[in-house]
């Protein structure tokens, strides 16, 4: 059974991978706007993403005899003055979720709740990935924020998706 102190703010952390679900899409459709299609794909992925990482913890709540409560939802950002600034959003979107799993790691293991401490490992290296490849497409639109095209290809070449993990958590519903 997962201590009540974690199952509290992993109910919080649902609502915060779904702001991140909506936020990407709507980056996603800025770039999709701006014909943008490599772009617009790696944050469409990135929505998914992280809408299934909010269903592997609605998954360990229910493997662990707890109802999910889904929270509501504030709306996302969606006007951007340029090609950088839904990067940065994402990048600073990304560090401030790994605070928040690390906040969760910590109430796991200071209640000595094995389970979720282990759980919440996966999570932990996928933020390390998260912040890495954020901060390297930050600096490449940096760079070439006068120059689309530079910038999709770098996408197209750089950006291979993610492949299945076997090691991920399972996704509620899949």
């Amino acid at each position: 059974m997962a201590a009540p102190t974690f199952v509290a703010k992993l109910q919080e952390q649902i609502g915060h991978e779904f702001e991140a679900h909506q936020q990407y899409v709507s980056i996603a459709t800025y770039y999709d706007a701006l014909t943008m299609p490599q772009m617009a794909a790696l944050f469409y992925a990135q929505a998914v993403e992280e809408r299934d990482h909010a269903m592997m913890m609605v998954q360990y709540l229910l493997d662990s005899d707890e109802v999910p409560e889904i929270p509501a939802l504030a709306a996302p950002q969606s006007g951007f003055g340029d090609v950088i600034a839904p990067v940065k959003l994402a990048l600073e979107q990304e560090k401030r979720v790994t605070d928040q799993i690390s906040e969760l790691t910590r109430i796991a293991r200071e209640a000595n709740d094995f389970a979720s401490d282990q759980f919440m490992q996966w999570f932990i290296k996928e933020q390390v990935e998260e912040i890495s490849k954020m901060s390297d497409l930050l600096a490449v639109v940096t760079r070439s924020a006068n120059d689309y095209e530079r910038i999709e290809d770098w996408v197209a070449r750089e950006d291979k998706g993610e492949g299945s993990d076997p090691t991920a958590p399972p996704v509620a519903g899949a």
